[in-house]
């Protein structure tokens, strides 16, 4: 067989892998057998009587008896295995065995089954025994279609197998109610779902006999947090009952639940509601072995409850260990047998207990066996078990010196007992239930086993046991563990008769104490950053099936139908679970062993009982468990020896050769071990990597070690073992200890104290990661063995921040001499010979202080980083120094290295540190001492003085990591480093080695000594200045390496001014520049200001945004623009308190220059918009007001805020008033209209009031001359002549009609400021002065300052064209220089175009105030008709000035009129550029050059929707009756309308396109001749400039002659006598319906240059239609 050809040369060849060895039993003379295979053994698994072993490459084979096999092989020898051929096609990655069948499972998650299957164990229904690994299918039958589950790990016990699936869920199949499923039909063939461990995250699961375990993560804490349920998940009972009697209340939560109890072949219960079950006694590890339970007697069945209640009675153990009695008198009066109270040392006459009681009573409960407590207050027939949902008790918090108290019910024991004792009688269940806070607060968490006496007079024995939880009692030396738990164990449950109303103050006042601790020493949930990458610690480990023997660990003998938690484990960090046939193990994270269950032959490992409850193996100081395996009668453990290569324990029954298989009971004459003994082969065995058991046969899989590289992974897994022990017991039996002192925070003061708490915090989780990756690395080892998944390489970052953090810490709270305020409580603690703390902190010294030995003892883990660091490189040295591992282990262990040389930096300084504090002049020291401040170096020794000081100042100069601190003689000042700039002085001229330090309000000089101190400052001042702003100062790891010479000048701090009287005490975060704000920042006031915005040499300056508080009313104004050396400068919106709105520009902090001011809202008092100009926060210049609330729109000029000189107003009523103001009134000359044309033309003194002489015209002509006085629409004084002209005149009123607009303000003088603004923006002082370079350059300027804006501030919501616009219009156009020719023209026109659609681009600015202004003043109350002709003239003013503007950027473009010259090479070219461009141009543009040509298309149609609106008032009358007569003539048909206007008959269409064919004209035919110029002429209404209204006529021309045509010959020429009445039939068909105001609109607008050409004559035409058809009478 090829297992067996290797010689024995080489069986210790260097690169072997996985050799497995195998022996029975314990005594000297056993050696190990060694299994030859042709590949390592990966994992071992072992039934009673055959093994299963996985080799690499993912083949399985079998040694031992196979009964189940059919060929002849049915015994197979462990040396000589037999290869399962069946797997040979699978990948098996993990194998399982249980007593008599086996189990493989793998790559894929898929599991195969083999051996006995009578009860079903192998999954597979109607087969007895299974031959061969056959494939059992898990299904999950909730989805649908069902899936297959994956299966991660598998486990096998007697007459069962489970599961773990991907998702963490168990399964189970087989038989007996070790599979958890709620079901009594047996066998179960299917697996099926363990339903009550859905929900939890299990990690692994373990099979005994008839015992299943289970490895489960906590819970995170709100999850377990969730309301308890109320009722009983199995029977539907109440969980809790409440019994209301006299003087008391019962709350009991002992609710029995009959799933609790298995049910029994023979049909009957073995324990039915009324009987009692057999009492595990529980007793603590610190109590004294009685004689019953010596190892000497045989370890048989347990004495039977009498026999222990009899030994028990009337003798209790006080703390000493000496034995008191008790008389029957003082059994309480309810004569029950087992109803037990405790008297002191002889009766007492005192009715209440004293201080010496109650203390006796806490110490005995603490060190005494609580079984005893238990036996005593039990009423036999009265115990009852709850279901797994009640048993949510917290586990033990544990104090050192005091064992907790168990549950809730047994503190109530310890009242009750005490009240008992001397008879008293309770009254008030309240008062009981704050003591028991009380007590419950000092004696944190309380969770186990209770039991309540009664027989209280008045009262019946209503008393519960309750033996679900273990009372497993330790004192905190022995577990180690030390989790904190909250103090929400109070609210869990209560089982309270009357307590003790008045208990010892002494106690009271114990109890009340305020503690220290609030600290959780083990973190909750575990790092975070750490999450999946490292195994979980927060653990608890479930039980169920049969627990005869005490196997399940809930401290009784029962069997569980269903998982339960075995709570006294829930807080040991539990990582591994193993099962043997009647006992089970649980390995923690410390190493250490727990063990339960049967110990017929000594394999717990100790010989305390009962053994139903887990206690800790009995093992050397110093050893350290790290793989256990357990058999039918015996444990096998693997540990850290003294060297790192792990040794064998044994603990058991020894095994005779020959001497097979004697029964269980028989077991007289064989020995057996006391507790685990080593086995002396181990060492020759080579490095055992793990360990497995089973029947009565071990195995050991070991490795020789190749290239030093196995010696070198043990060699770290036993380190960091090591250490997370060594941080345990430090958790353990210093801080633990320290943290729960009464004098704890009065000796360290409240910031002391919270620098602790953060010490511990850390301390803490470094323990945790410790833990953790020490348990990572223990399962590397037990089964890949490779460095590539070690998490300190892979994610070293946790690792390095954990210790950083650490570091800082401790280092924080020794500065703040943290540690010298430790040393008093801790001499109290640990007395004046601390050879504990000197032991921990490894410390040789003789006499050393105790706050020095503190100090060494928390800076101790530092020097794991060197170890980690060693072992890295020892690791690297296995492999070649190119090879990719070698660099991976040497990157990682020089990673450590510098942090721990960080680390020792950073403990350097904070000793330094500290040190200066001690010597430092005390007054100064409070407000500078801060926990992270560390210093770098200080001037006492006058190695640095200030420039120009006097001969007696003193002046002291300290550097910190974070300031330089000038201290005088009383006074100090702190310079922060992020804001301090440093400057060496040249010494050439002065021969001083000076230093210069700006500072944001100061600027100093310092002279240092020498130029070597002087350098040496200057290095030091740097290098901290950087490291305050990189932040290295605190966290960084690598400090000295890739340092800078010196910070840059320009950087972001935060800083506080303190003299500065304009920013006194405000804050300024942001960009900084030598000692300046610049750039981006914010300034936050004290009372309430705050600005957000650009900097500039420490003052506003640029785009800000600023906040100021009102003090009158609760609300802020608000400005948000541009900024200038600290005022608002520029363009800006200021949102006032009052609810004011103003917009436009600012100088010097004032409104001033063009802007608009909105007061009130539409429903507030006084509602009203200003638009013009201002002057020193004034409305000074032109502008329009318009008063909402009177209806009234002012178009003027003002000065000072008042109306003054000439303007204009119209009402909604109609009226409309021009002339002169005064002091804001109408005052002098003015003229005034209604709406019916009544005009009065005159002085003026007040608003509407007539004053003087003037002429008053009515509606038909007639008017008064003379003196009026009086308000008009009131009644007015005349005094004067009456004339009435067309009497005898018939052309006089001609004359008097009035001429409006003379003394309005003239177009070019309105909104100057508007345009002057728009020079200024491009660089000119005063339009038309300037140069155009510069003027382009400042467009470019203004475009990417707004661009950047933009991109800072996204409110400024530009479109996608918008934006790429923007990129276009930032090149300054080639074009404006040299002759314009028409190409260039396009070019500009195109330009003006983008330019004047960007708001941005300084023309496009002045475009959408212009479109502002102008809709403002002719929208609402001044949509009045008596304004078209300004409304029109102010667009002539607007295009001659924008004009003047166009031609300063582009100066070859020649002036209004001139002419293009045509382009010389081809007349047609030009033609064809005019024709691709019709739409948007008048004509020809090539000949002339026109203000109106070149920016109506841009202006126009933002003015068109106001514009059009006047002219559509003006014209009203005459549009009504054209309208009216368009109607009337529309009714006609086709052929009466041409009949009736005249038109020639063979100009009649005879045929028309309908719907695409030819249709024949009749006489009812309507809407059908000349269609096409019908439609062409309605787009007029669609257009906006005068040249596209001119271009729609033209077209309308050209359809008519083109339907024309096509009946005549083609040299056909139009004479206006035939073409007029064809053109009038379109005009009426078209239905326009404004004609009138679009004619006036082309006549007022059109360009100059078109009225006498081609153009010209067609409008005169349409407007010939539009009087002919007004005119036109029906005959």
């Amino acid at each position: 067989m090829e297992s067996q050809r290797k010689s024995s040369g080489e069986e210790d060849s260097s690169g072997e892998r996985g050799s497995l060895h195998t022996w029975k039993g314990y005594s000297y003379s056993v050696t190990p057998e060694r299994v030859l295979l042709s590949r390592p053994v990966l994992q071992a698994a072992l039934g009673t009587r055959h093994g299963v072993l996985l080799v690499e490459g993912g083949q399985v084979y079998s040694f031992g008896e196979f009964p189940w096999k059919q060929s002849q092989v049915l015994e197979v020898g462990p040396l000589k295995p037999v290869l399962e051929s069946a797997l040979s096609g699978q990948r098996v990655v993990a194998v399982a065995a249980g007593s008599f069948h086996s189990g493989a499972l793998t790559e894929d998650g898929g599991v195969h089954m083999w051996g006995e299957n009578s009860f079903g164990q192998c999954g597979l229904s109607s087969l007895t025994v299974v031959p061969n690994p056959t494939p059992v299918a898990i299904m999950d039958p909730d989805t649908s279609p069902p899936h297959t589950i994956r299966v991660l790990e598998l486990a096998c016990g007697e007459q069962h197998s489970l599961a773990l699936s991907a998702q963490h869920e168990v399964w189970a199949w087989g038989s007996g109610c070790q599979l958890g499923l709620v079901t009594t039909i047996f066998p179960v063939w299917k697996p099926q779902k363990v339903e009550h461990l859905v929900g939890r995250h299990v990690l692994q699961v373990a099979c005994g006999a008839f015992h299943s375990l289970a490895l489960v993560r906590c819970l995170p804490p709100q999850e377990s947090r969730r309301p308890l349920p109320d009722k009983c998940g199995q029977c539907n009972q109440l969980l809790y009952t409440m019994t209301d009697k006299e003087d008391h209340v019962i709350i009991s939560d002992s609710h029995y639940c009959p799933l609790g109890v298995e049910l029994l072949a023979e049909g009957e219960a073995r324990l039915g509601p009324g009987r009692s079950p057999p009492l595990g006694l529980l007793s603590s590890p610190s109590e004294p072995l009685l004689s019953s339970h010596t190892s000497a007697s045989a370890p048989g069945p347990h004495p039977s409850i009498t026999e222990h209640t009899d030994y028990e009675r009337g003798r209790t153990v006080a703390q000493n260990g000496e034995v008191l009695t008790t008389t029957d008198a003082d059994i309480s009066a309810s004569g029950t047998d087992s109803d037990r109270c405790v008297g002191g040392a002889g009766s007492r006459n005192s009715p209440y207990p004293d201080d010496q009681a109650v203390k006796e009573y806490l110490k005995k409960l603490s060190d005494t066996s609580l079984a005893e407590e238990t036996a005593k207050m039990t009423i036999a027939g009265a115990s009852f078990l709850p279901p797994a949902d009640s048993l949510d008790l917290l586990t033990s918090d544990l104090i050192p010196g005091v064992m907790p108290v168990t549950t809730s019910s047994a503190l109530n024991n310890l009242v009750s007992s005490c009240a008992s004792a001397v008879g008293e009688r309770v009254v008030s269940t309240y008062e009981a239930l704050s003591l028991k806070k009380m007590i419950n607060y000092y004696y944190p968490g309380v969770g186990g086993v209770a039991g309540v006496p009664g027989g209280f007079p008045g009262g019946p024995a209503e008393v519960r046991v309750r033996l679900e939880e273990s009372m497993q009692g330790k004192k905190s030396c022995s577990t180690g563990d030390i989790r904190e738990e909250e103090a929400e164990g109070l609210s869990r449950r209560l089982s309270l008769p009357g307590l003790l109303s008045q208990v010892s103050p002494r106690l009271l006042r114990r109890a009340s104490r305020p503690r220290v601790r609030a600290v959780p020493l083990t973190p909750v949930g575990g790092l975070p950053e750490a999450g999946e990458l490292l195994p979980s610690l927060q653990t608890e480990v479930w039980s169920w099936g049969r627990g005869e023997e005490g196997q399940l660990g809930h401290g009784d003998n029962l069997p569980r139908l269903q998982p339960l938690c075995i709570k006294c484990l829930s807080s040991k960090e539990v990582v591994l679970v193993a099962a043997g046939a009647h006992h089970s193990l649980a390995l923690t994270a410390q190493s250490q062993v727990f063990s339960w269950g049967s110990n017929s032959s000594g394999q717990l490992g100790h010989m305390a009982s009962p053994t139903t409850i887990p206690r800790l193996a009995k093992l050397s100081e110093g050893i350290r468990v790290w793989d256990v395996g357990a058999g039918a009668q015996h444990t096998l453990l693997l540990a850290d020896g003294d060297c790192y290569q792990p040794i064998l324990y044994y603990s058991g029954q020894q095994v005779r050769e020959g001497v097979q298989d004697t029964p269980q009971d028989q077991t007289e004459g064989y020995s057996y071990t006391q507790q685990p003994v080593l086995l002396p082969f181990c060492m020759n065995l080579g490095y055992v990597s793990g360990v497995f058991a089973g029947g009565q046969s071990c195995v050991a899989l070991a490795d020789r070690n190749a290239m030093g590289f196995i010696a070198s992974l043990h060699e770290l897994a036993t380190a960091e073992r090591k250490f997370y022990c060594k941080l345990s017991s430090v958790k353990n039996h210093i801080l633990r200890p320290l943290l729960d002192l009464e004098s704890l925070s009065t000796a360290l003061g409240p910031a002391s104290t919270v620098l602790l708490r953060s010490l511990v915090r850390c301390y803490s989780r470094l323990c945790h990661l410790t833990g953790q990756h020490s348990a990572s690395i223990t399962s590397n080892l037990r089964r890949r063995r490779e460095f590539k998944s070690l998490v300190m390489l892979e994610h070293a970052s946790i690792f390095l921040d954990t210790y950083n953090e650490y570091c800082c810490s401790v280092g924080n709270f020794l500065v703040m001499g943290g540690f010298q305020a430790l040393a008093k409580p801790s001499l109290e603690f640990f007395g004046k010979c601390p050879e504990l703390l000197q032991r921990l902190a490894e410390s040789s010294e003789e006499n050393i202080p105790l706050s020095d030995l503190l100090v060494t003892l928390f800076y101790l883990p530092m020097r794991h980083l060197h170890e980690y660091g060693r072992l890295l490189l020892k690791l690297g040295t296995c492999f070649e120094v190119s090879s990719v591992d070698y660099q991976k282990l040497q990157d990682g262990c020089s990673k450590f290295e510098a942090l721990a040389l960080h680390l020792k930096r950073r403990r350097k300084e904070a000793e330094y540190t500290y040190h200066f504090w001690k010597s430092f002049p005390g007054k100064m020291t409070d407000s500078l001492r801060k926990p992270r401040r560390r210093l770098i170096c200080e001037s006492s020794n006058k190695a640095l003085t200030l420039q120009n000081s006097g001969r007696f100042s003193v002046n002291w100069f300290i550097l910190f990591n974070d300031a330089l601190v000038h201290a005088q003689f009383s006074t100090h000042h702190v310079f922060p480093l992020a804001t301090l700039w440093v400057e060496p002085i040249p010494e050439e001229n002065t021969g001083l080695h000076g230093l210069k330090l700006i500072s944001p309000e100061e600027t100093f000089t310092l002279l240092a000594c020498s130029s070597m101190e002087k350098a040496k400052w200057l290095r030091s001042i740097n290098q901290a200045v950087d490291q305050a702003m990189t932040g290295a100062g605190q966290s960084g790891s690598g400090s000295g390496a890739g340092q800078r010479a010196e910070p840059p000048i320009s950087r972001t701090a935060s800083y506080t001014f303190y003299k500065d009287s304009r920013l006194k005490e405000a804050t300024y975060e942001g960009r900084w520049l030598a000692g300046k704000p610049n750039g981006r920042g914010v300034v936050k006031w004290l009372d309430g200001r705050i600005y957000t915005g650009t900097f500039k040499n420490g003052l506003e300056d640029g785009f800000g945004d600023y906040v100021m508080p009102s003090k009158t009313l609760n609300l802020n104004d608000h400005y948000q623009g541009h900024w200038k050396e600290g005022k608002m400068h520029g363009i800006g919106t200021y949102k006032y308190a009052t609810g004011e709105l103003y917009e436009g520009s600012f100088q010097d902090n004032m409104r001033h220059g063009h802007g608009m001011l909105r007061s009130g809202t539409l429903n507030s008092s006084s509602p009203s918009v200003f638009i013009g100009q201002w002057v020193h926060d004034k409305k000074t210049g032109y502008g329009v007001f318009d008063d909402i609330t009177r209806g009234e729109k002012y178009m003027g000029m003002w000065q000072d805020d008042q109306r003054q000189g000439t303007g204009v107003i119209v009402t909604q009523f109609g009226l409309y008033y021009e002339g002169a103001f005064n002091n804001n009134k109408m005052q002098g000359t003015g003229v005034l209209l209604s709406e019916d044309n009544t005009t009065y033309e005159g002085e003026f003194s007040e608003d509407w009031t007539l004053n003087g002489k003037g002429v008053l015209t009515m509606p038909n002509g007639d008017y008064f001359e003379g003196s009026f006085t009086g308000e008009w629409g009131s009644g007015l004084k005349v005094t004067g002549s009456f004339f009435k002209p067309n009497l005898y005149d018939s052309d006089g009123d001609k004359g008097r009609a009035v001429k409006l607009g003379r003394l309005a303000v003239p177009p070019e003088e309105k909104w100057r400021v508007v345009f002057e603004e728009c020079w200024m923006r491009l660089g000119c002082e005063a339009p038309g002065q300037g140069e155009n370079q510069r003027a382009w350059e400042n467009i470019a300027v203004a475009l990417t300052t707004s661009r950047r804006q933009h991109r800072d501030s996204p409110e400024m919501n530009l479109s996608r064209t918008q934006n790429r616009m923007l990129e276009s219009l930032e090149f300054i156009p080639q074009q404006h220089v040299g002759p314009v020719t028409m190409e260039k023209y396009d070019s500009i026109r195109r330009y003006l175009i983008k330019a004047c659609d960007m708001p941005l681009h300084p023309l496009g600015r002045l475009m959408e105030t212009l479109v502002a202004v102008y809709r403002m003043t002719y929208v609402g109350v001044g949509a009045n008709r008596r304004l078209l002709l300004q409304a029109v003239n102010e667009i002539m003013s607007y295009l001659a000035r924008i004009f003047q503007l166009v031609r300063f950027l582009f100066p070859d473009l020649p002036e209004e009129g001139g002419a293009i010259p045509e382009p010389s090479s081809d007349p047609q070219d030009k033609k064809d550029s005019n024709c691709a461009d019709t739409k948007l141009e008048s004509p020809k543009p090539g000949r002339v050059v026109s203000s109106s040509a070149l920016l109506l298309p841009v202006l126009l149609p933002r003015l068109y929707p106001p514009l059009f609106t006047l002219y559509a008032l003006e014209k009203e009358k005459e549009d009504d009756v054209y309208w009216e007569c368009v109607l009337r003539l529309n009714k006609q048909p086709d052929v009466a309308l041409l009949a009736f206007l005249g038109v020639q008959h063979k100009f009649w269409p005879v045929s028309v396109p309908v719907l695409g064919e030819k249709t024949e004209v009749v006489s009812s035919t309507k809407d059908a001749c000349f269609a096409s110029a019908t439609e062409t002429l309605q787009q007029i209404s669609t257009t906006f400039t005068p040249s596209d209204k001119l271009q729609v006529i033209q077209l309308t021309f050209e359809e008519i002659t083109k339907e024309v045509m096509s009946s005549l010959e083609d040299n056909f020429l139009w004479s206006m006598d035939d073409l007029f009445p064809v053109f009038l039939y379109v005009v009426l068909r078209a239905r326009i319906r404004n004609l009138g105001s679009e004619v006036s609109l082309i006549e007022d607008l059109m360009d100059p240059c078109v009225q006498h050409g081609e153009h010209g004559i067609m409008f005169t035409t349409l407007k010939a239609c539009y009087y002919q058809i007004q005119h036109e009478k029906t005959t």
